[in-house]
């Protein structure tokens, strides 16, 4: 294969031309490396190397302007927007940026295709009159603002254009109209010849420039267009060449040396369906690993979105040896970036305090943690400990020790939305892991610290020079808008090894091998998007660029990548992701439409190998480590808890109690509920525990009544944080904790009034005692701590409280076999039974005496007490109380369960679930 640039060499070559003295004009500066490249390759003899420049380059030469980028065009149109403005309508900077940056995109498309600003603006001007219907014939003030914006418009531009010029600076646009008003008097001054290469969709002014050159007999032009598509005058990828041929005064005088005839030879294209982004970086990878180094020579890989660089340069091959890498990786995706948007984010949404997430997120950030080790672990620690929500800077400052000092006052000292100071602790931050990397030899991250410290030297400098940044959303305003533009560019053997490219810097260059990823609709090509507070008509009026001239821009890339291939892989993505359709592009449906003879389409989809799951139930054989771990339960007692956690799922009961493994200790932002629950139960003992022994009364209750509010106030901070409780989800929460007690205590007063006489036993007491079973050679107990024991008119109850709802059901049983296989029906009998047991093995209790629940949210109902029906239909009736038949029955079920659960020959096996519950 022959590429385009050689063979325009090798024209030139043949001719009498001094290569020397040329001027070569490219699309990028990619493509003129590519061209002394080639022209080394080509010449026998020793030369100078010609001028090579790219079009951007040759306009600002000819301009005489220095460029300047898009933030500081901002800047420079806020001083001329403050001198035309009136202070009293003047905006502030952080508003005025937010349509600012889309007006000065327009003035640039203005510049760029030299249109007369005046007429334009006066007919955007009169459209947008038209546009705006209002009923009053008089127009109110909001109109009248309106549309003065409008017509302010050309003063805008006038006044940017004369400050920019008095100092020789220019945006692109301007740097392109001045150029092309200055080409007679270049040409005129210059005598070599000029060679502009590769160029397919030209705006107004390079137009200008380029045919001025040609009729000067100074200049000459190479496309780079198949004969095929210049004969289709309908097709998208010839669309601009056919209308230079049409227009150009050059061409109707002399004729146009005929397109080249490369894309209608034999090809072999395979288009890829793979799902997801990362589905096409491993993919490539596979693909790659194929390749002989002598084809990876002539290989582009061109990536159709710049996130699939990472995951690509992750899962290339190792028979990579030489990889060159023109896209720079963006300073957008480097780990350090989501540092520095870390801290911002604090600063712009601290409140009291800063949000604990966010706090542990910089700590444990990649970049800070070995350095901030051990103190950054054990604060993490003590802030799940402590349930700290939010924690105020002088608070996490404390909590390091000296060496750590500047690094955490750099990210967590209030700045009082103050950018310098931020910007002063982003210097010392990227100072402090400068001197870390060093010692690491951390050189990647050297670079991209470097990278950042030039961005915020910047910000610096742009804040000095335009003192407009008021405030830290400003800042991260336009350190989101540099961070666009960053990237780290990477070093590697330009002529050598495989090509890592985007579509754009693959202008004018040739491969034999071409793969092009993330071929899908909405990408290639981009679709429709809206920049621009111009109309879509009015840019057809004044033929300005539409989003179907950029479609028509990527065709043509497309297109000509794919004319001197003869290998062609488009890999496009299968699955609906964000943004994403799952839609293939519309350039691999028209090659299925072509059907070229001599190209040979293979179509594939990928889908990855998923090795089936196997769902069978868990189960754990019982090892003489897991019969010594039960021993130890058995001594210690088991709970109420454990017992029915076994009955729900034993595999859980391993995992929890055997194995000993824990819920994670994480930071309970809303209350949960068993923390509720926690609550409700230390007040109600606190409030309860003195009356032990002794008649409730009702000037107890009303006294108890008294303490609610401070009660609870103490017990939230005792168990879940000493933060006030006083907003959002916690203050409705702790509202329902005092309406609890509240109802719990008019309850208690109305039983007193009625006349009940009620004597408090014990309150909240650990009760431990040992059960004998047979079938088991060691020592069993259980344990629990009995909630309330009371005697109500000569009857004793037992007592649990439940801060969840309750039914009189859940307490009836008819069956004892099920008693300790269904937890859904009888767990609460179970428990409260269990709670009997004990009290009626450590206590001498005169009958009669009843057990149950009192269910907080279930109040109406009263004491729910056990009872034991004879039929499963037996609605009332049952019996209540707590006899010698009914706690032998229990003991029988209670054995068995724990005979079972000791039994070495009986293995912990899962239940299934079913509709989310055991």
């Amino acid at each position: 294969m022959i590429s385009f640039i050689s063979q325009i060499l090798q024209k030139l070559l043949k001719s009498e031309e001094n290569i020397s003295e040329t001027i070569f004009i490219l699309p990028s500066k990619r493509a003129g490396s590519f061209l002394l490249n080639e022209l080394s390759k080509l010449n026998q003899n020793h030369l100078f190397a010609p001028k090579v420049y790219s079009i951007e380059e040759f306009a600002q030469i000819i301009s005489g302007l220095q460029p300047i980028d898009n933030t500081i065009s901002l800047f420079e149109f806020y001083e001329v927007y403050r001198k035309l403005t009136p202070e009293e309508h003047r905006e502030d900077f952080e508003t005025f940026a937010t349509w600012a940056q889309t007006l000065i995109h327009d003035f640039n498309e203005l510049d760029r295709y030299l249109i007369d600003h005046n007429s334009f603006f006066n007919y955007l001007s009169g459209i947008q009159d038209i546009n705006h219907w209002y009923l009053q014939k008089k127009k109110t003030e909001l109109i009248k603002n309106y549309l003065k914006f409008w017509q302010q418009l050309p003063g805008y531009y006038e006044h940017l254009k004369e400050s920019l010029l008095n100092r020789n600076l220019g945006y692109q646009g301007l740097i392109y109209r001045e150029a092309a008003a200055n080409i007679v008097a270049y040409a005129s001054s210059v005598s070599k010849k000029h060679v502009f290469i590769g160029f397919n969709a030209l705006n107004n002014a390079e137009q200008d420039i380029i045919q001025y050159l040609l009729e000067k007999k100074k200049a000459e032009i190479h496309w780079d267009l198949d004969e095929s598509f210049l004969k289709d005058k309908e097709h998208s990828a010839s669309i601009f060449i056919n209308q230079y041929l049409k227009e150009w005064r050059v061409y109707k005088d002399q004729d146009f040396t005929p397109g080249v005839d490369e894309y209608c030879k034999e090809k072999q294209i395979e288009l890829i369906g793979v799902p997801k982004n990362i589905g096409q970086a491993k993919y490539l990878g596979e693909l790659l690993s194929g390749f002989e180094e002598s084809q990876l020579e002539n290989t582009a890989v061109v990536l159709g979105e710049e996130d699939l660089l990472l995951p690509v340069l992750n899962s290339l091959p190792p028979n990579i040896q030489d990889l060159n890498i023109t896209m720079g990786f963006p300073l957008k995706n480097a780990a350090l970036s989501s540092l520095f948007d870390n801290i911002f984010h604090i600063h712009l949404n601290a409140t009291s305090g800063f949000y604990y997430k966010d706090v542990i997120s910089i700590i444990n950030h990649p970049a800070l943690h070995s350095l901030l080790k051990p103190a950054a672990d054990d604060f993490s620690i003590r802030i799940k400990k402590e349930n700290s929500v939010y924690i105020a800077s002088e608070e996490i400052i404390k909590n390091f020790p000296e060496v750590n000092q500047p690094i955490i006052k750099a990210c967590f000292e209030e700045v009082n939305n103050i950018p310098e100071k931020l910007i002063a602790n982003f210097h010392i931050l990227t100072q402090e892991i400068k001197d870390f990397y060093r010692k690491q030899e951390n050189r990647l991250g050297l670079e991209f610290l470097y990278q950042f410290h030039v961005l915020f030297n910047k910000l610096e400098n742009l804040n000095t020079t335009y003192p407009h940044i008021k405030s830290l959303k400003s800042l991260q305003g336009f350190y989101k808008e540099i961070m666009t533009t960053q990237s780290l560019d990477f070093q590697g053997k330009p002529f050598k090894g495989l090509q890592l490219m985007g579509m754009l810097e693959s202008r004018a260059l040739d491969f034999e091998t071409v793969i092009i990823t993330s071929v899908n609709e909405g990408i290639l090509p981009s679709g429709k998007s809206n920049n621009s507070f111009l109309p879509f008509d009015l840019k057809k009026a004044y033929n300005l660029p539409t989003y179907s001239e950029k479609n028509a821009v990527y065709t043509y890339h497309f297109y000509r990548l794919l004319q001197r291939a003869k290998k062609v892989y488009l890999l496009y993505n299968t699955e609906p992701d964000g943004m994403n359709t799952g839609e293939k592009s519309r350039f691999i449906t028209q090659l299925e439409v072509e059907k070229r003879p001599k190209h040979k389409l293979i179509k594939k989809l990928i889908s990855p190998k998923v090795p089936a799951l196997t769902s069978g139930l868990k189960e754990v054989k019982k090892t003489p480590e897991v019969i010594e771990k039960l021993r130890e339960l058995a001594a210690s007692g088991f709970s109420p808890s454990a017992l029915t956690t076994y009955i729900r799922n034993p595999i859980d009961f391993y995992y929890r109690y055997v194995l000993g493994v824990k819920d994670s200790d994480n930071v309970e932002e809303t209350v949960a509920y068993n923390t509720l629950g926690t609550v409700i139960h230390d007040s109600l003992e606190t409030l309860y525990k003195p009356l032990e022994g002794k008649n409730l009364t009702q000037n107890d209750i009303l006294q108890f009544k008294k303490r609610i509010p401070e009660e609870i106030s103490l017990q939230f901070k005792k168990t879940y944080t000493s933060a006030p409780m006083n907003r959002g989800k916690n203050l409705l929460i702790f509202e329902v904790a005092k309406r609890y007690l509240q109802n719990f205590l008019q309850q208690e007063l109305n039983r007193i009034k009625n006349g009940d006489e009620v004597r408090i036993l014990m309150i909240e007491k650990n009760l431990k005692t040992q059960i004998k079973i047979e079938a088991l050679d060691f020592p069993v107990y259980i344990r629990g701590k009995v909630d309330r024991l009371e005697n109500t008119n000569g009857i004793t109850r037992i007592i649990d409280y439940k801060t969840g709802k309750v039914q009189q059901a859940q307490l009836k049983i008819v069956d004892w076999d099920l008693l300790a296989s269904d937890y859904d029906k009888y767990s609460k009998s179970f428990q409260v039974l269990t709670y009997a047991s004990l009290i009626k093995n450590s206590l001498d209790l005169s009958p009669p005496v009843e057990a149950g629940v009192i269910s907080f949210k279930n109040l109406q109902n009263g004491f729910l007490k056990f009872t034991k029906n004879e039929k499963a239909n037996q609605r009332g009736g049952g019996k209540t109380e707590l006899d010698s038949e009914i706690m032998e029955a229990f003991q029988t079920e209670l054995k068995k369960l724990i005979a079972e659960i000791c039994d070495p020959n009986k293995a912990f096996i899962e239940k299934e679930i079913k509709n989310g519950n055991y």
